[in-house]
């Protein structure tokens, strides 16, 4: 079996959604999330699903090897950032090329990096008029969504659309197209 490992920041809307899609069937498991915010609400998800949860900081993250030797000694085939709002080490990137993936909502290259997340990109998005946006699913590497774009997925926007039913249309487009697209990259 497969094993995937998902990064999270917030509430974990998106990942207790693969974690589901995947206990549905045999082809992976998530076996751990990784957790940079000790409020975050992913935790508490993750134990309801019966999913461990290692928390951890900026000094483990980015200023040692601790995480990232973790990381090797598990060898996930997917590590997913679902909500996950910090900067991967370029270590990271180079270590697990082509096995790490990140959900972006809107339809990279526009509206991407640093601060471009959540409400900051629905507002973007129509503040300028857009006619369409979506989710880029991405890989990821040293630089805020700059990463090969894996799949994107569009939905229309409407002169009635606020930010607020950008961002409901946005959430569909993730909670349909993401675990998909993971299990795609992880038969391949």
């Amino acid at each position: 079996m497969k094993k995937i490992i998902i990064f999270a920041s917030g509430s974990g809307t998106n990942a207790e959604n693969i974690i589901k899609y995947f206990q549905a069937n045999s082809l992976a498991e998530v076996i751990c999330i990784y957790c940079n915010n000790p409020k975050a609400g992913i935790i508490e998800r993750a134990k309801n699903l019966n999913i461990k949860v290692r928390l951890f900081n900026r000094e483990e993250f980015s200023k040692s090897n601790i995480i990232l030797d973790e990381l090797k000694a598990v060898n996930p085939d997917l590590i997913v950032l679902a909500g996950f709002l910090w900067l991967i080490p370029a270590s990271f990137a180079h270590n697990f090329e082509n096995k790490l993936i990140n959900l972006h909502p809107a339809l990279l290259p526009n509206y991407g990096g640093k601060g471009m997340y959540g409400h900051f990109v629905h507002e973007a998005v129509i503040i300028n008029k857009e006619k369409e946006s979506g989710i880029t699913i991405h890989f990821v590497n040293e630089h805020y969504d700059e990463g090969a774009i894996i799949a994107q997925f569009k939905t229309e926007i409407t002169e009635k659309d606020t930010a607020e039913t950008l961002a409901k249309k946005i959430h569909l487009l993730e909670y349909e197209h993401f675990p998909k697209v993971i299990e795609q990259l992880i038969t391949q």
